[in-house]
């Protein structure tokens, strides 16, 4: 495992920093802050549930769509531009939302701002790891929690908009225009020049893996690598969903809480992730983000085992609170992994398992849900606690410290969890 750096870091690395800890935010308090208002948008385009939530399914639809778009963008543009003018098309779509004359507009607005949040997502991590490799030692994380309160802020300024009367449209246009022109400051400070432009590779190293920019050249093992992340980041969603989806029903249907108490699921779930993003590095930094993943995974595993097997709302609470601290570093690892496969383009390896993040969040409510219904829901989340497994069993494949790219040639995993060699795999 890598040391992590302690040489002082230039005040441009933390001017920097702190521009992509504003993006996270933006970017998290842009949607909550819509989410409290969605009861009246309904009502005002007098649609009904079904109507409501197949509008808001396309915000999925259209970041799977878009998504894969991203690593071109980045290389055109640079992660920066993208990830800041990103967020101004994000605000400027969702202001859109109360001029929508009804279901159609609605949801082809929410369809743009879907795609523009998958590229958005992208890029800001894209950033988020050339700002890390700056520093020399793991801070992603904290860029996650971040995003965690943002959302928690978003939300608590749409409840507070909606409980004083503010009309839709005056709130969202002044958000739009406060987050984008805060989004546009944060681009003055963030890092300049070309995405490998803080890795540590010599400059010939770095000419020669510009030259294997195209899919063609990308290796077998590379691939099986890009799978064996993809199932991790599946996990992860897997865990997350469990905690918004389901962790009040569970705690309703089988422990027999009340209302009030059945909501506490979902906020142990995130409270507990949330704290772990913020400390998470620190933690990664002195065991490796791989031991930490897989540690993770037995608090998983652990956490659900014992809110399944002796169901009661204390054993219930402490279960979800030990899944999220355990899941919380988990995609920002996945994330740095990919973003170091030798051979791919800028940008590709983690745009793809952010892809694949986002089919795990739409695909996992509809398998719990098949599952429940054939037997219960008690058996459908004994998923969650396979899902820990895996990330015991899969997390051997991750990057053991959030280093910089000259320590990767030698901390790198394969495809069975061994080192890769300095030289590139063959293609």
């Amino acid at each position: 495992m890598s040391v992590p750096s302690t040489a002082p870091v230039a005040p441009r690395a933390r001017r920097a920093r702190a521009a992509v800890s504003t993006v996270f935010f933006v970017n998290a308090v842009l949607y909550a802050n819509l989410v409290p208002r969605l009861p009246e948008v309904k009502d005002r385009l007098d649609l009904t549930n079904a109507a409501l939530g197949t509008a808001i399914a396309a915000m999925p639809v259209g970041a799977l769509l878009s998504g894969l778009l991203a690593p071109a963008l980045i290389q055109r543009l640079g992660s920066a531009r993208v990830a800041s003018f990103g967020l101004v098309g994000l605000a400027a779509a969702l202001a859109g939302v109360p001029l929508a004359g009804g279901w159609p507009v609605l949801a082809a607005l929410l369809l743009v701002a879907g795609a523009l949040d998958a590229v958005v997502d992208v890029a800001q991590n894209a950033h988020g790891f050339r700002v890390q490799r700056a520093y020399g030692r793991s801070i992603v994380n904290a860029f996650h929690g971040l995003w965690s309160v943002g959302a928690v802020v978003g939300g608590l300024l749409g409840a507070a908009a909606a409980g004083l009367a503010v009309p839709l449209g005056t709130h969202l246009t002044v958000s739009a225009v406060v987050f984008g022109l805060v989004a546009v400051a944060a681009y003055r400070f963030l890092l300049p020049g070309p995405e490998d432009a803080e890795r540590s590779a010599p400059a010939d190293a770095r000419a020669a893996d510009a030259g294997r920019t195209r899919l063609r050249h990308v290796g077998r093992r590379t691939v099986l690598l890009l799978a064996a992340l993809g199932v991790l980041a599946a996990c992860g969603a897997f865990v997350e969903d469990a905690g918004s989806s389901w962790g009040a029903l569970y705690l309703r249907e089988q422990v027999g809480a009340d209302a009030a108490t059945a909501g506490l699921a979902f906020v142990a779930l995130q409270v507990a992730m949330t704290v772990g993003r913020l400390t998470g590095d620190r933690v990664v930094d002195r065991l490796g983000q791989r031991r930490v993943a897989r540690v993770g995974g037995l608090l998983v595993a652990a956490g659900f085992g014992l809110a399944l097997a002796l169901p009661s709302v204390a054993t219930t609470l402490v279960g979800f609170a030990l899944a999220g601290l355990g899941v919380a570093t988990l995609v920002p690892a996945v994330m740095h992994t990919a973003d170091e496969l030798p051979g791919l383009p800028h940008g590709v390896g983690l745009t793809v398992v952010s892809w694949l993040l986002r089919v795990g969040f739409l695909v996992s409510p509809a398998v719990v849900g098949v599952v429940a219904d054939a037997s219960s829901l008690r058996v459908a989340l004994l998923g969650v606690v396979a899902a820990g497994v895996a990330m015991l069993v899969v997390g051997r494949v991750l990057l053991t410290a959030a280093a910089p790219a000259g320590d990767v040639g030698r901390d790198a995993p394969t495809a069975s969890g061994g080192p890769v060699p300095a030289s590139p795999p063959a293609g």
